[in-house]
């Protein structure tokens, strides 16, 4: 049986880390992102890291790089990896180039994107995705996966396969919405990753930074139990205990929560490496959830209202915050 094609739409680090392990494996992949970022690979082709492995090296004649959504045509499967803000008008720019039976893959956070391309891609499968880890461009032409775990998505046999054969470690899940409820709790922390200037390892060991994300997951898990949303867990923490571990003191949150600390020193948050780049965060899709859904149902959401006003302005005047600094500011939006 002939292997799957594979089309990345919105190649950026986590499209070029999936699509990147498939093309190591042997796979078909077409790489569609911005002009800019396909010129970086064209030169130097495309590097995976870790810090437990050898970096993978994929030479440029082994990419197939592309900056329109026509490079998706004959693929197999398209996965999605565009930030939610971007994501009706991929899929409306994608719709009359994907082939008959081809599945759609949505590796995106938030909680709309499978809904909005299920929406604007009527006849086609799409599947919700979960990425748990951390990855970025540590340079040109090379995206670091951080931290381990494990991908998430609604059951697909030859997906699975590909994926499984690629390397990549991956989870089929029935629950997949109470899994990315789960996910954007752990998401809040990209704020304050960004915020801080730190790599994440320092970040979350900081007891000042975890209590910023504690006031926000508190405040996401009042909106859930009001929306009657159940969210999954991930980890070795259920979501409502997490709020509690965070706050402890270091040396103690050291010991209960050695796994959470297991990140390399490059790890950093994806929304610290747009504020560098100069590019629009998913601030929105994050926070700006939580707000709304939290508005919705009558209640308030001060610490992460907060935050988001914050990193909107990070966005044109970048401003680095200590953990005190920052803690107080979400206290007093309280």
């Amino acid at each position: 049986m002939p292997k799957p094609r594979f089309a990345v739409l919105g190649a950026g680090s986590i499209g070029c880390h999936l699509g990147g392990h498939l093309v190591a494996a042997g796979y078909d992949v077409a790489f569609v992102g911005r002009p800019g970022a396909m010129g970086v690979l064209r030169e130097r082709g495309l590097t995976l890291s870790t810090s437990v492995r050898p970096p993978v090296h994929l030479t440029p004649d082994r990419l197939v790089l592309a900056t329109g959504p026509e490079a998706a045509a004959g693929a197999d499967y398209v996965l999605v990896t565009v930030k939610s803000a971007g994501t009706e008008a991929a899929a409306q720019d994608l719709a009359p180039h994907l082939a008959p039976g081809a599945v759609v893959v949505s590796f995106q956070n938030g909680l709309h994107n499978p809904a909005t391309l299920r929406a604007a891609l009527p006849g086609h499968t799409v599947l919700a995705g979960m990425v748990p880890y951390n990855v970025v461009q540590s340079e040109p032409g090379t995206v670091h996966q951080g931290m381990p775990g494990r991908l998430m998505t609604e059951p697909d046999d030859m997906l699975f396969a590909a994926f499984r054969e690629a390397g990549l470690a991956i989870e089929v899940r029935t629950d997949m919405s109470e899994v990315q409820h789960a996910k954007l709790l752990l998401n809040l922390n990209n704020a304050i990753n960004a915020l801080s200037g730190l790599p994440l390892r320092d970040q979350l060991g900081q007891r000042a930074y975890r209590r910023c994300l504690a006031l926000c997951q508190r405040e996401a898990l009042a909106a859930y139990r009001a929306a009657g949303v159940a969210p999954a867990r991930l980890g070795p923490t259920a979501p409502a205990v997490t709020p509690y571990v965070l706050g402890l003191p270091d040396a103690l949150f050291r010991r209960v929560a050695a796994a959470s600390l297991r990140i390399d020193a490059h790890a950093r948050s994806s929304m610290w490496e747009d504020l560098q780049r100069g590019r629009r965060t998913e601030i929105d899709s994050l926070q700006g959830e939580i707000v709304a859904l939290a508005t919705a149902h009558g209640r308030g959401a001060p610490a992460n209202e907060r935050l988001l006003t914050l990193v909107h302005e990070a966005e044109s005047a970048p401003r680095t915050w200590t953990g005190p600094q920052l803690y107080a500011e979400l206290r007093a939006a309280r």
